[in-house]
């Protein structure tokens, strides 16, 4: 029987690593082809690792917790007789010992970790935490002639307005020279001892921690990766186009009212639109691909999903293909389990297209950045109840902004604004989006 290597997949587009998240077999288990061997945390979702090669899990080299770099050995599938003491000894230094990351060979300096200078850690405080001596609550003494002078026999000699605003800026009274009469400390007194000791005189609630470092999450790091490589280099133009929702809203209430039917959002709606156009216009479709312009003939969508930590975008396959109750469905259920951190290796990866809805948030207006290698994405605002004139005189109807971001190396501004002209009239005339 072959000798199967399991190695850390390449899940998504922008994966570098992978970090298990637990072992769903043992060392001894007999596997199958298909059977899932982990779970793995991309920068996208935790995925569920499949096995390629049936025999016995003869070696984890990879424990839970560790991340290692994609194309790592993490496992070896074989019989029981076969030798893999070979291809163990060949696998890095210490894997297997749950010591740092699993590198493949001739990556070695990808998980090598960084060297610590020998001796004593040093003891400084590091600079986000604030000592506490210097937080204070009452302004340092203000070195003025005769100080003191206001306090006689234990008593500080202040008006009651001085003394009110002593107490709300935190001033000591006793600090204070009087000018008022016998000495006595008067309004301006304290306003001008409050403006020479405003530098030290910080309100204690500050007292603590300045600020804190959040360590940037798997999704939030990959964002941080992809956007620049997208927003810099990519030479983005948009163009925006207002939308008559009155009709498809109508639709989408009748389209809900019917019993067993599932729940229709704007956002399917749009979904749809965007697939029969795709269709329509390809060069939209499209992608730059070095020195050439790769044109789909699917329309593979990427739907943008807002988690707590960051943006996802899985994508929902052959949506021209697919009726509008179809997609509710499915983009229903794959952004819930975007959410849920559970989608599928294939669901990461292959949009030829993406939306991003920003409605929900009561977003008129936005441009959204293209995620690589894609051409084109689609910003969808809310569904509005503006003023609107027409033929009939000054009503109020339901308006929507759509912007499309286009990659100018891909497509020129005539394809997006007919595109985006074609999508608005599918939702303009939506009984289109139902054959």
């Amino acid at each position: 029987m072959a000798v199967t290597k399991v190695v850390m997949p390449k899940l998504s587009e922008a994966m570098e690593s992978g970090k298990i998240i637990k072992w769903l077999k043992k060392e001894g288990d007999r596997i199958q082809g298909g059977d899932i061997l982990a779970e793995v945390e991309t920068d996208k979702a935790d995925v569920e690792m499949e096995a390629f090669g049936a025999g016995v899990l003869r070696k984890v080299l990879a424990p839970a917790g560790e991340t290692v770099p994609i194309g790592a050995l993490i496992g070896v599938i074989a019989d029981p007789a076969d030798d893999i003491s070979a291809l163990l000894a060949s696998a890095p230094a210490g894997a297997g010992a749950g010591g740092g990351s699993v590198a493949p060979a001739g990556a070695a300096s990808a998980a090598t970790p960084t060297p610590r200078p020998a001796g004593p850690t040093p003891s400084a405080p590091p600079a986000s935490v604030v000592r506490p001596a210097a937080i204070v609550s009452a302004p340092a003494a203000v070195p003025v002639a005769g100080v003191g002078q206001g306090a006689q026999g234990g008593r500080v000699k202040a008006s009651p307005l001085a003394k009110k605003i002593a107490a709300q800026t935190g001033v000591d009274l006793r600090l204070i020279q009087g000018s008022g009469p016998g000495g006595r400390i008067i309004r301006r007194d304290v306003e001008a001892a409050g403006s020479s000791a405003a530098p030290a005189a910080m309100p204690a609630a500050v007292a603590g921690a300045e600020f804190e470092d959040v360590p940037l999450s798997p999704i939030r790091a990959a964002i941080a990766r992809r956007m620049p490589l997208s927003k810099a280099p990519v030479p983005h133009f948009y163009v925006t186009s207002e939308v008559a929702m009155d009709r498809a809203w109508e639709l989408r209430e009748q389209l809900n009212a019917l019993e067993g039917q599932p729940k229709i959002s704007v956002n399917d709606l749009v979904i749809r639109a965007c697939a029969l156009t795709l269709l329509k216009h390809p060069g939209v479709n499209a992608s730059l691909q070095g020195d050439a312009i790769r044109v789909f003939h699917r329309a593979h969508i990427g739907i943008a999903v807002a988690l707590d930590d960051g943006l996802i975008t899985p994508v929902l396959r052959d949506c021209h293909a697919k009726p509008l109750a179809q997609i509710a469905v499915e983009a229903r259920d794959l952004a819930e389990r975007a959410r849920n951190r559970k989608l599928r290796a294939s669901e990461l990866s292959g949009a030829t297209f993406s939306i991003s809805n920003l409605g929900m948030f009561d977003v008129a207006e936005f441009s959204a950045i293209i995620n690589p290698p894609e051409g084109a994405i689609l910003a969808v605002g809310s569904v509005r109840r503006v003023p609107v004139v027409d033929d009939t005189g000054l009503g109020v109807g339901r308006r929507m902004m759509l912007t499309i971001s286009c990659d100018h190396r891909v497509m020129d501004g005539a394809m997006g604004a007919r595109f985006l002209q074609d999508v608005k009239r599918l939702l303009e005339e939506p009984l289109r989006l139902l054959v």
